[in-house]
């Protein structure tokens, strides 16, 4: 029997934060603990965490922190001022730590690795420089943010992306080293009847017609999602029987109720605001016909997957990263990246809606990695990359 692990999962977002990372950060320790890890999480303090922690079968560690004001709900962690926190961490042993982003945890987290000479894995899930960009208005800023983060990376033991096409942003931003295509999991496998009354119930609840097709949207609603292009696209095809809803929230969030109202959308268009029980966001990414996921800005979303877990195939940009698991038609929908090209696939869709159905049958079999089967092959890299760095310094 293997012996046990002793892990340190780090990142800057954790529920009741519920951005991609955060869900993946939280099935890594979820998973883990499960199959026989001592798992902590080392995470910046959030207003009104609590309820989740206390869910937790781990232990959650939270450190001082301080809004984002440009970028709300997030929290900048200051570890610094952090006193007790710091007497407490300092205490901890580990035998790997692995940090999902490249902020402050991650650099408690390499401090600790320095510190008690074990590996530091370091995933790479998201395009920053776009953030940086808007938050700082200077391009020199943000470059100069990106080679700290680039500097953070190469202090790695491992790098990881959850797919081959991150690897490219990686590269334009400088990283010159190995990279690991780790995929990330999914939690909302579920049997094909159970996702039919699912289905017919949350439809009926959002008072979605039999003839109008359902178009969803899960994530942050900020710009560099590609939301005009998308709030363009229903414009055209506003005469047409569809209905959109879109969970979550942003910084965008009043500009797009705007151009709602300015595009006449506000009978085809309703928010459910951010949806935290993940039994009812199942619900309701089941009761959809199709997700609409036009970003650029995305690596390896999970909502993608998710939605294709539920029998709801996306809607994408063809030579997007994250396009790089669909084949047009085959587990998804491609369109070029224009207003015009994407109403139109939406419209071919919405007159013949028999083409879903196939590739949603197609987009949950391909791109439904659970989260056991992902957690098995992170072990077993775990181990070898802590036989690596033991050889290593050996030598």
């Amino acid at each position: 029997m293997d012996k046990q692990l002793r892990i340190g999962i780090f990142n800057d977002s954790f529920p009741p934060v519920m951005d991609g990372v955060a869900m993946v950060t939280l099935n890594y320790a979820w998973w883990l603990k499960d199959r026989g890890e001592d798992v902590r999480v080392i995470t910046p303090y959030v207003p009104d965490a609590e309820p989740f922690i206390a869910k937790m079968t781990y232990p959650v560690m939270q450190y001082s922190s301080i809004p984002v004001l440009v970028r709300k709900p997030y929290r900048a962690g200051v570890p610094q001022v952090a006193f007790k926190f710091q007497r407490e961490f300092n205490q901890l042993t580990f035998d790997i730590v692995h940090t999902h982003c490249p902020f402050s945890s991650a650099h408690l987290a390499l401090r600790a690795a320095k510190r008690q000479n074990i590996p530091f894995v370091a995933s790479f899930h998201t395009k920053y420089r776009e953030d940086f960009v808007r938050g700082t208005h200077s391009e020199r800023i943000a470059d100069m943010m990106i080679r700290r983060i680039i500097k953070l990376y190469e202090q790695a033991d491992a790098v990881w992306i959850p797919q081959a096409a991150v690897e490219e942003t990686l590269r334009e931003y400088g990283y010159k080293g190995e990279v690991t295509v780790v995929d990330n999991g999914n939690d909302f496998v579920t049997p094909v009847d159970q996702i039919a009354v699912m289905r017919k119930e949350m439809r009926k609840e959002l008072g979605v017609r039999d003839n109008e097709l359902m178009f969803l949207y899960v994530g942050q609603h900020i710009w560099e999602k590609n939301w005009a292009l998308m709030l363009d696209a229903l414009k055209e095809i506003r005469e047409l029987p569809f209905r959109f809803f879109t969970c979550g929230s942003g910084y965008a969030m009043k500009d797009i109720e705007a151009k709602v109202a300015e595009y006449g959308l506000q009978d085809k268009v309703t928010s459910l605001g951010v949806v935290k029980d993940r039994e009812r966001l199942k619900k309701i990414q089941a009761a959809a016909d199709l997700f609409l996921f036009p970003s650029l800005y995305d690596t390896s979303p999970l909502t993608i997957r998710e939605a294709a877990a539920m029998h709801t195939p996306s809607v994408m940009i063809a030579g997007s990263t994250t396009a790089e698991v669909i084949t047009a038609d085959g587990n998804g929908f491609l369109a070029e990246n224009t207003p015009e090209a994407y109403s139109k696939q939406l419209k071919l869709l919405i007159e013949h809606p028999e083409l879903i159905e196939p590739v949603a049958n197609n987009a949950a079999s391909t791109l439904t990695r659970s989260w056991e089967d992902v957690m098995d092959e992170v072990r077993m890299r775990y181990r070898d990359i802590i036989q690596c760095k033991k050889r290593n310094t050996a030598k």
